[in-house]
């Protein structure tokens, strides 16, 4: 029998706190919460026991829509004080470091999630058999608005669980709204700001019963993926553009990424990582020539300029001889050349690269430009994944053939061309979860970058 105890929602505010993040421990229990309240009613299970997973949905199911919420519960921004009134999270700087470097968190392919998934699917199918939520007009809110807009906005973060009923003026855009707001952005993989904007009000503007949709198809992905999950692996999450470290069900590093543009796709695939480049040559791929390469020699030589020069790129013939660059015919030829650019600090491969077999010719590397990963948006690349932090990942990588973080600054520093194979190769998952739920109860949602739920642009382009 499953034991109900106290709410729990000091555990999603650790999960996203990131001076406290480190301290989040791998889960041995199911924690799941009711219909109106990401932290209401906790019920514990073990995920093992398939009795208890029924008696944790059973017991949601029956859960009252409006379970009140501790207003101490919220997640601690940066610096001792945590979240207070005259907080700016819209701060350009504030944005770039929570982009950049997120909370570690629960793992995202846990075989622990696949109750909570469940149970936001009930969650959800009472949302939608309610009538769902009303959209919101394109006009920004903020601390201070006042209207309908407003009162509806509160109507909607009830519903997830974002925000607890309280009374007070439904009208108006309090503190403890820019508390929900926050949490909800958090969530959907946006800026936690608590400012409306349009990207928030496009999330918001999503139906409930896309929003279940996207549950159950992901349910059906995670469900595949967690069945034989190793103990250690790492796993990009194509639409959160982030990348995990995974050991024990204890996420060690979680990393920003930069994936495929949706038009260059970063693909689904399962591999493991066997060996690391450092200061590699890069050997420019098909699509990139083909794509990048060649139109921007076009465009460079009208100018009476060379693309090769500028980014100090060498052309190779068929024969394997370089190539003088000022000889390159770039309306016809060009394409049956090979380009490969020596290390050095413009090379977009930066100065590691972990190599995975594969059909598509991607890889994960580090990269020159850092700026991306303060962005929200990072569908960037021409599919392969730069990866924010490279360094302490490949330490982890290479942990158990000696290698320390000293080592991998070293090598950084040093610019040394060196190779080094993976005595043990490390199992690695690009996957592509777009809606997933963890033990703490909160739900997450992520755009559907490349279209694949099946539910057209309604929830890609946010």
């Amino acid at each position: 029998m499953p034991q109900v105890t106290g709410p729990e929602g000091s555990r999603f505010h650790r999960c996203f706190a990131r001076s406290q993040a480190r301290e989040v421990a791998a889960p041995r229990r199911v924690f799941a919460c009711g219909f109106g309240s990401r932290h209401g009613a906790q019920v514990t299970a073990t995920i093992g026991s398939g009795l208890a997973g029924l008696a944790v949905l059973a017991a949601l199911a029956s859960t009252p829509a409006a379970v009140a919420q501790d207003a101490s519960n919220w997640m601690k921004w940066p610096g001792p004080a945590g979240a207070q009134a005259n907080d700016d999270p819209t701060d350009r700087e504030f944005i770039r470091e929570w982009e950049a470097t997120p909370p570690r968190g629960y793992p995202t392919l846990s075989p622990n999630n696949v109750i909570p998934i469940k149970a936001a699917i009930i969650r959800y199918s009472q949302i939608a058999a309610g009538g769902g939520w009303t959209s919101l007009s394109e006009s920004q809110l903020q601390q201070g608005s006042t209207g309908s807009a407003v009162a509806s906005l509160k109507q909607h973060l009830v519903l997830t669980g974002d925000l607890s009923d309280r009374g007070g003026n439904p009208e108006s855009f309090d503190f403890a709204l820019v508390k929900a707001v926050r949490r909800y952005q958090a969530s959907n993989g946006l800026a936690p700001t608590g400012i409306v904007d349009k990207r928030t009000i496009a999330a918001l503007n999503i139906p409930a019963e896309t929003r279940l949709k996207q549950l159950k198809i992901n349910l059906a992905r995670l469900e595949q993926l967690s069945r034989s999950i190793p103990r250690k692996y790492v796993v990009v999450n194509i639409p959160a553009a982030q990348i995990e470290a995974v050991d024990q069900d204890r996420v060690v590093s979680r990393h920003a990424g930069v994936v495929g543009k949706p038009e260059r796709a970063t693909p689904e695939l399962k591999s493991a990582i066997h060996e690391l480049n450092f200061n590699a040559v890069w050997h420019l791929p098909p699509t990139v020539i083909e794509k990048d390469l060649i139109p921007k020699g076009q465009e460079m030589a009208k100018h009476g300029q060379s693309v090769l020069v500028k980014y100090k790129i060498d052309a190779y013939g068929s024969d394997g001889r370089k190539l003088d660059p000022s000889k390159i015919n770039w309306t016809g030829g060009a394409a049956g050349l090979t380009y490969r650019q020596q290390p050095g600090p413009d090379n977009p491969l930066g100065f590691v690269k972990l190599n995975f077999n594969n059909s598509h010719s991607v890889y994960m590397h580090d990269t020159p430009s850092q700026s991306l990963f303060g962005r929200n948006f990072r569908a960037a690349s021409s599919g392969c994944v730069r990866v924010h932090g490279i360094e302490q990942l490949a330490a982890w990588v290479l942990a158990d053939q000696g290698w320390t973080p000293e080592h991998i600054k070293r090598m950084k520093d040093s610019g040394e061309r060196r190779d080094v194979r993976l005595k043990k190769p490390m199992p690695l998952f690009f996957a592509y979860l777009t809606a997933w739920s963890t033990p703490d109860g909160v739900i997450q949602f992520r755009r559907d970058l490349y279209q694949k739920d099946g539910l057209g642009l309604t929830a890609a382009t946010y």
